[in-house]
């Protein structure tokens, strides 16, 4: 019998035939000689979608970051020294998840390497000899093929992970035979952080007008949860870096080097000093002693060429040394080096020396915000995944009137893919695929591999995602659907990942992973107004349950019911051919009351709107049906769940504070059912819907036969 070295959810890529990418998640299984992965958790008998044979052959090779549909993630490959064809990828969220899954495969490799060597066995592999290696230099530095490194350096380690290195142009100062400790003076300590300037060295000019400095401070978190933050470049990054305004992908040279496009924020004089941008090349590595490096140079791009407005700052040297140290009181602890060497330019560098010190220190106070929201926030610790990167487009040729419009719509909280909708799609995480996956072509970085399952069919490297599509033209409701974010009084489908529910490890470390793709669509939205409160909406004859009953199809009907002096109605119409026999949503649908009052869960998100108002109705999860009244309808083909927000005291003083400025909101919903056992997980989302500045003379009469208000 088989052992089960490891198992858990990992993410699958590629792209369809017609072009479109598409991201899966599956459950990966590591056995003592074999590593398989399937559409869900695996019982007895069932047969994996592919396998790969583990022996002492094999490697695991680190592809870095992987930007897939503006999303990133942290791929690993696995193959066959011998057979070049035999290879699976597989990709986390995060970095700890991808190292712990490349740790035990690198296990399983080196127990198959000694039982080759045990026995006897003249198969090649390479042996690790106790050579003296750097343990420091990264394991992502080695620039040629492994196949041919191998075979010809038998000293190579065996589990070398393969990388094309640092571009030659930039700068690695975190060597210390390039930086050693005695050419940094220590000029002053600044918001619990010390601030070094480089000494002038007699052997090397300087090489322009700036100065290094550098910062150092200690935070209490993992240096891969340090790492995962600053590669963001999304609208987490306005929660510790002051100096960041926006950035945009530019190109994605390989896994570890990437060319990026990011505007400053210096906040001097900007009435008469013209706003900095940098065109910049960016790489890191992971190494062996557990801390990462992330370098910075300013790099000129065809794509990314000077913007109307900005002065193209000059980064000579940059970056980050993350370096992981003993834990304090078992909180982890992590020391966390910034270094910038940058020329402003400009006529007023010139003019006024102090606006470069200034700036610098402007942007090294990144690593106390950094320190502080760790401090501050508890969710933080448990490693997210890679946040959202944005590919840029050139707007080299954009007038000052476009590029004001956008500098004003970004604001901090908000993600950059909910600033250029234009350029991302959302991302979909598909557990329960039921096709095959012999529908799809193979990635660029899989192109001409397959690898052999284990009933011996040969397959491609990707997945499908289940196809529950139908016709939805044929519903309707009367508040409109507009996908420009710049409409109003309408409703808009928002991307799951904007929404975090729980994972697969909840309750062993209570994390949470990005939503993903819905179970149901929506298809319509009702914004309704009557003298009373209006029940059982559904019943309505010709409202989109009625025609979704008729053709078939199940609705989920969710009410929100308003009261005031003209009680107002928003319906959410979910449809889906049919529930699945089993599964959680099906057991809701037709459990009790009690049941369902217990997990009927709200994810509430104010997207745009005042302070006080995102304050008042906040991002936590909420349980309806333990928050509020809730009454079910359940018809043959529907249910429908009618929220009396009125029945809270509290609900109803958040609502009239809502009300008076609804015009000016953007509201996000989403809702699922709250898993509470393991074999529950992960959650998945029913739907979510985002109302934008719904205005109150919008809303229709409700004709339900009883007591209609007259306009």
């Amino acid at each position: 019998m088989t052992k089960v070295v490891y198992e858990g959810w990992m993410v699958r890529y590629g792209r369809r035939k017609i072009g479109k990418s598409f991201i899966h998640m599956r459950y990966f299984v590591l056995e003592t000689r074999l590593l398989a992965y399937y559409k869900k958790q695996p019982t007895d008998n069932m047969v994996p979608l592919q396998s790969l044979v583990i022996d002492g052959n094999c490697r695991v090779e680190d592809r870095g970051l992987k930007t897939q549909q503006g999303h990133m993630v942290y791929v690993l490959c696995v193959y066959n020294k011998k057979e070049k064809h035999q290879r699976m990828m597989m990709a986390a969220y995060n970095i700890q998840d991808a190292l712990n899954w490349k740790e035990k495969i690198e296990f399983v490799i080196d127990q198959q390497h000694g039982l080759a060597t045990g026995n006897g066995n003249s198969t090649f592999v390479s042996r690790d000899l106790g050579m003296d290696i750097d343990r420091n230099a990264s394991s992502s530095s080695h620039e040629r093929n492994p196949e041919d490194e191998e075979e010809n350096n038998s000293n190579l380690p065996r589990r070398t992970t393969i990388g094309n290195g640092p571009p030659d142009s930039v700068l690695d100062w975190t060597r210390d035979q390039l930086s050693p400790r005695k050419h940094w003076r220590l000029v002053r300590c600044q918001n619990g952080l010390r601030i070094f300037e480089e000494l002038p060295r007699a052997d090397r000019l300087p090489r322009s007008y700036s100065k290094a400095m550098k910062a150092v401070g200690v935070v209490d978190a993992t240096s891969a949860a340090i790492f995962e933050l600053i590669m963001s470049m999304d609208g987490t990054r306005f929660e510790w870096d002051c100096s960041f305004q926006y950035g945009n992908l530019v190109e994605e040279v390989d896994g570890h080097t990437a060319v990026l496009y990011q505007r400053l924020q210096l906040e001097w004089c900007s009435r008469i000093v013209w706003p900095r941008d940098l065109c910049y090349v960016r790489y890191w590595r992971h190494n062996d002693d557990g801390s990462y490096v992330v370098l910075f140079q300013s790099r000129e791009h065809p794509n990314c060429g000077p913007q109307p407005g900005f002065v193209r700052a000059h980064m000579e040297s940059g970056g980050f040394k993350i370096s992981p140290l003993k834990p304090r009181n078992t909180r982890p602890r992590t020391q966390v080096q910034h270094l910038m060497q940058i020329d402003l330019r400009g006529w007023f560098v010139g003019y006024f020396p102090s606006f470069q010190q200034h700036c610098l220190l402007h942007m090294l106070s990144s690593v106390a915000g950094i320190r502080e929201l760790f401090s501050q926030t508890d969710e933080i610790h448990t490693a997210p995944r890679i946040p959202i990167m944005v590919s840029m487009t050139s707007d080299s040729v954009s007038s000052e009137k476009e590029q004001k419009t956008q500098e004003i719509s970004i604001q901090p909280g908000v993600s950059l893919d909910q600033v250029f909708t234009d350029n991302t799609h959302p991302l979909i995480l598909d557990e329960d695929s039921d096709e095959e996956e012999d529908n799809h072509i193979l990635d660029a970085e899989e192109e001409g591999s397959t690898t052999t399952t284990g009933n011996n069919n040969t397959q491609t490297d990707m997945d499908v995602e289940t196809s529950d599509s139908f016709d939805t033209s044929c519903f309707s409701g009367n508040l409109r659907r507009d996908d420009d974010e710049n409409s109003r009084d309408c409703w808009r489908l928002p991307d799951g990942n904007n929404f975090k529910v729980r994972s697969e490890n909840f309750f062993k470390d209570k994390s949470k992973i990005p939503a993903g793709k819905y179970v149901m669509e929506i298809v319509a939205v009702d914004w309704l107004k009557n003298a009373t409160r209006m029940d059982n909406v559904a019943r309505r004859s010709g409202c989109a349950a009625q025609v979704a009953s008729e053709r078939g199809l199940f609705s989920f009907v969710i009410n929100l019911q308003i009261p005031g002096s003209t009680h107002y109605s928003l319906v959410f119409y979910y449809v889906k051919k049919q529930l699945e026999p089993g599964s959680l949503l099906q057991r809701f649908v037709d459990g009790d009351d009690e049941f369902r009052n217990s997990r009927f869960k709200l994810i509430p998100s104010v997207t745009k709107g005042s302070w006080i108002v995102r304050q008042s109705v906040g991002s936590t999860p909420c349980l309806l049906g333990k928050a509020v009244d809730c009454t079910y309808v359940r018809g043959e083909k529907y249910l429908e769940i009618d929220v009396d927000i009125g029945s809270s005291a509290v609900a109803n003083g958040v609502l009239g504070l809502v009300f008076g400025v609804l015009t000016s909101l953007v509201v996000d919903m989403a809702f699922l059912i709250q898993a509470v056992s393991p074999d529950e997980l992960p959650e998945r989302l029913i739907g979510a819907v985002r109302i934008a500045h719904a205005e109150l003379s919008s809303a229709v009469v409700a004709d339900l036969g009883d007591n209609p208000l007259e306009e």
